[in-house]
């Protein structure tokens, strides 16, 4: 399951229990992320969001802040979020807890499918 963005993957395959994201290319750079291994029991759920342009994003550091691209750490109201998104069209949400990060925000191909992917690894963790 990946994108020009992200690769997202539910490992190990068969009984998952970690939801990995690797920014791919550049975003490495510009987000300041190689990977981020997150274990199930941490993930609160999944959505597809196309509405997220409207949203505030917060305060960008470190990471990269254009128009249309995102990448990188940003803080809202003393919560950290991930942003690797090109455009909104495309973007997977995913909340957390107990995690550095209180929600993923990437671009991905199929965000509907791979949302509905992880809320059902999450739901048998």
């Amino acid at each position: 399951m990946s994108s020009s963005r992200n690769t997202v993957t539910l490992e190990p395959a068969g009984e998952p229990t970690h939801l990995v994201v690797e920014p791919r290319g550049m975003d490495k750079v510009w987000s300041f992320r190689n990977e981020l291994r997150i274990p199930l029991g941490h993930v609160r759920g999944a959505t597809y969001d196309a509405g997220l342009k409207r949203e505030p994003k917060g305060l960008r550091g470190p990471g990269l802040g254009l128009p249309n691209k995102l990448a990188g750490t940003f803080h809202t109201d003393g919560t950290k979020q991930f942003w690797n998104i090109a455009g909104f069209e495309n973007v997977l949400v995913i909340t957390l807890e107990d995690e550095e990060f209180t929600a993923l925000y990437l671009s991905v191909v199929d965000p509907e499918g791979l949302a509905r992917a992880i809320n059902a690894a999450v739901a048998r963790a």
